[in-house]
């Protein structure tokens, strides 16, 4: 039931079923702005405060020695953390290994997503990968529909599959406004890693 029929029950004095207290939702956090993952990663710190448990598994980024990678050490037990990417496909230049590196992702993280473990499980740069033709969405969908109905899976990166947004619960497009490297500053420590 949409909102506004859920509005129109209220007002003319008709019962209307409470909505559920907590599913898990899919969310998708896409477009060419920065902060995608920055943003799953607050959702993760959010989570770590309620005492929940978090898995992180990124695609592509895994050749990078990151801020939050080096922070996931220390919170070992309660956030895991699997960087297994070859690094962004421009600096791989190889589409089969790509694809074969992006397989063995796949692999862990519907694992991770259906083992009951976590409470939340963030696909970082699942995007780009189902993008550039590594990862079928189809695939990812029928995981997301088997997985434990409390389980928040958030997915990260450009260009979300139109497949992957319609089943979500959740989008956000983050899009550039102003962005530092146009002016020549290139990407920092501590901001972008």
């Amino acid at each position: 039931m949409s909102e506004s029929e859920e509005r129109v029950q209220r007002a003319s004095g008709e019962r209307v079923a409470p909505p559920p207290k907590r599913r898990g939702l899919v969310i998708v956090n896409t477009g060419n702005g920065k902060g995608k993952t920055t943003a799953a990663l607050g959702l993760a710190f959010r989570a770590l405060g309620r005492r929940q448990r978090v898995a992180v598994v990124q695609f592509i980024k895994g050749t990078w020695k990151t801020g939050e990678a080096a922070l996931a050490q220390e919170l070992a037990g309660r956030m895991d953390w699997f960087s297994m990417g070859d690094g962004f496909t421009w600096v791989t230049k190889n589409p089969e290994q790509d694809r074969a590196t992006t397989q063995k992702i796949w692999e862990l993280a519907a694992e991770k997503i259906l083992s009951g473990a976590y409470d939340l499980v963030i696909l970082d740069e699942a995007n780009v990968a189902m993008k550039h033709g590594y990862l079928d969405p189809a695939q990812v969908i029928e995981v997301l529909r088997r997985r434990d109905p409390l389980v928040h899976v958030v997915l990260t990166g450009r260009g979300a599959p139109p497949e992957i947004v319609e089943f979500a619960d959740l989008v956000s497009e983050i899009n550039i406004v102003k962005h530092p490297y146009r002016q020549g500053v290139r990407a920092q420590m501590g901001i972008e890693f």
